[in-house]
């Protein structure tokens, strides 16, 4: 393991602003234009102009480059702009990269956005359709003769051999859909408003690809999420209070591919989320046990559960009784499930205004979120503790 120690960057930097698109399943404008309103609302949000901004960090996969996006809402000379590889994986690290810009003092104020036509355009759920020769695609070569061609089928293996394991049934992924589903359902910006679901409703639900159902999956989502980040001292002089970034971490497994790593040594856990997991705590100095609330990347429901036992709030094989218990405020969004798939930014945005105060379904006295980002791929995390 690399790193063995905590690392300087918790607490130097915080998220000061929060911005959205409606999430919808056809936008009807170009994923600039729902990048670009996304920024300017995040900016609103801080109190901050386009003027203020010289750092920008995004995803791959990603239409709307930094510079474009710079352009479109008014920004300025950049003096900082990355991108992270690994789809939802990469939520977290937006976050890490832009603080790690501002603790080094390459950038002041930092944006990270995330915006796509993920319904009415490119759809990430239909799986590999074309692609380019490459070392990554070699990896595949493995999976796809065998049919295992969408994302659904290469959390599917996992799932199987979880279940096989621990001697559970499908029914045991309910428990994160339905808390999902209730959350969205009294949350108005969630897609499935008012529409909360029972587990027999869960158990109803078509076979995707067993053991996943339709409600295992998470939605397809066109709209744009914006955060803001710098640093605490400037953040305590803007809009809201800070949410401030104690932990963030990133993670690769050994043996690691893209949501096909089938020669892990233990197919029903998730070394990558691990590496993450021990980094946020050793940073952070925090348990799970004092955390508040849990904004878990919930792209498939048996990859909740294997985060939480990864991250020490239960044994492995017990994730579905630790969800049902309800002993963690659990994706009080909706998460992707119930309120958008935005690779995870929705999730960070959560976090944000549980800290704040501000979260419909608020977790009385929220001091620390913990925040994750895709499963299955190379992925990251953060700890955000409220200020003071």
């Amino acid at each position: 393991m690399s790193v063995r120690q905590a690392d300087s960057l918790g607490g130097r930097a915080a998220v000061v602003g929060i911005g959205a698109t409606e999430f919808s399943k056809d936008s009807g404008r170009s994923e600039l234009a729902l990048a670009a309103e996304a920024v300017r609302a995040a900016l609103t949000d801080a109190g901050l102009t386009a003027a203020d901004v010289d750092g920008m960090v995004t995803f791959t996969m990603d239409t709307s480059p930094e510079i474009t996006v710079a352009q479109a809402t008014g920004i300025g000379e950049l003096s900082f702009f990355s991108r992270v590889h690994y789809g939802g994986g990469a939520a977290c690290a937006t976050v890490q990269q832009a603080a790690l810009a501002v603790a080094s003092g390459l950038a002041e104020v930092v944006v990270c956005y995330r915006a796509f036509n993920e319904r009415s355009g490119r759809r990430f759920g239909s799986g590999v359709q074309r692609r380019e020769p490459s070392a990554e695609g070699a990896a595949l070569g493995w999976a796809l003769p065998f049919g295992l061609l969408t994302p659904a089928s290469w959390v599917a293996m996992a799932a199987r051999r979880y279940l096989h394991t621990y001697g559970l049934e499908p029914e045991v992924f309910g428990h994160v859909a339905v808390t999902a589903r209730r959350h969205a359902a009294t949350n108005p910006a969630a897609h499935f408003h008012g529409r909360p679901i029972t587990l027999a409703d869960h158990a109803a639900s078509r076979w995707i690809a067993e053991p996943l159902r339709l409600l295992d999956c998470c939605q397809e989502t066109d709209g744009g999420q914006a955060l803001v980040v710098t640093s605490v001292e400037r953040a305590r002089t803007l809009r809201h209070p800070p949410a401030v970034i104690a932990a963030a971490a990133q993670g690769a497994g050994r043996a690691q591919e893209q949501m096909t790593s089938f020669y892990h040594d233990d197919l029903t856990g998730l070394p990558e989320m691990g590496v993450v997991a021990r980094q946020l705590w050793r940073t952070s100095g925090l348990t799970p046990g004092e955390i508040d609330v849990g904004i878990v990347y919930d792209h498939f429901t048996p990859f909740v559960l294997t985060q939480l036992e990864e991250f020490g709030f239960c044994r492995p094989g017990e994730g579905a009784g630790f969800v049902a218990s309800g002993a963690l405020p659990l994706n009080t969004h909706g998460g992707q499930l119930g309120e958008a798939y935005l690779h995870g930014m929705n999730g960070v945005a959560e976090a944000v205004r549980q800290l704040r105060g501000t979260a419909v379904n608020q977790v009385a006295g929220a001091r620390h979120a913990l925040v994750t980002a895709g499963t299955g791929v190379p992925t990251s995390g953060l700890v955000l503790r409220a200020d003071g």
